[in-house]
């Protein structure tokens, strides 16, 4: 069984948990992934590793509360175990021969774009990090990001943290303003990626997106996160989750995505009543 050893509340929607599995933090990397269930009757979700300490035996998970599996998930406390946990799986980002990037992430893609951005730091490249947020009440891990980066711009919609823009604004100031970076790597809604991967696409700056948002089963059975790279047909779970992003047709993974979306709001609205009821 894999012990919750910590549980902390990010914001209202985000959860961070510290999971016991030494099994998996000696082989973790950033970029990769694990698959957990919550019990014996729950679905497999995959879950990006947000850090990993390998002289602990832990794993860190952070989650956004969407469906039925993570409202679960969240109603555990420190102490509960899941029945699974399973990993690393998926490759890991590559780091190695790089001297400046720029790590761009959004919402609560910062999760996994934050031990991308560690690696490349602690090896020591030169890392400008971007971070957007919809408000400052929703903003998470920003100790974190100032700690493993040189320059750390946080942008938010509405202005209340930081500047007032999207990452992508932050990102063509800094390229126009001289900055060259050997490569960009971008974690977060599949738009925000879209529209990232479209802006260094001008400048011919190599970048990498994370796909980790489209993934459902983690094994590449379900084909749900299937999607075009370069005109050949992909899965982000075994090929990925990392793929260079201006080869990603962006438009049919929104379309794809969206697909599940009233699903998954069906089950997490059965899901809150089966809690409400126990309660009662």
């Amino acid at each position: 069984m894999y012990t919750i050893l910590k549980k902390r509340a990010l914001n209202p929607t985000v959860t961070l948990m510290e999971i016991e599995a030494p099994l998996v933090a000696r082989k973790a990397q950033p970029g990769q992934f694990i698959i957990l269930r919550v019990d014996d009757a729950g679905e497999r979700i995959p879950l990006t590793i947000a850090d990993y300490d390998v002289h602990a035996g832990t794993v860190t998970i952070i989650f956004q509360i969407v469906g039925a599996t993570t409202e679960k998930l969240n109603h555990l406390n420190e102490g509960d175990c899941l029945h699974d946990f399973v990993g690393p799986l998926g490759r890991a980002t590559e780091t190695a021969g790089k001297k400046k990037v720029a790590v761009v992430g959004g919402g609560v893609g910062c999760a996994i774009a934050l031990p991308v951005a560690k690696k490349f730091h602690e090896q020591g490249t030169e890392v400008h990090a971007i971070v957007g947020f919809r408000n400052k009440d929703l903003v998470i891990l920003e100790d974190e990001f100032r700690a493993a980066s040189d320059r750390l711009f946080l942008m938010s919609d509405d202005g209340s943290c930081g500047e007032k823009g999207l990452v992508t604004d932050a990102l063509r100031q800094l390229i126009e303003g001289g900055e060259q970076y050997d490569e960009v790597i971008t974690i977060g809604p599949l738009i925000m990626m879209k529209f990232v991967c479209a802006l260094t696409k001008t400048y011919g700056i190599k970048t990498v997106a994370s796909m980790n948002p489209i993934m459902i089963d983690g094994t590449g059975m379900c084909g749900g996160c299937r999607l075009t790279v370069g005109g050949e047909t992909k899965f982000a779970c075994v090929n990925g989750p990392e793929f260079d992003g201006h080869l990603i047709d962006f438009d049919e993974a929104i379309a794809r995505s969206s697909m599940y979306k009233p699903f998954e709001r069906k089950r997490y609205e059965e899901t809150c009543r089966l809690f409400e009821k126990e309660v009662r």
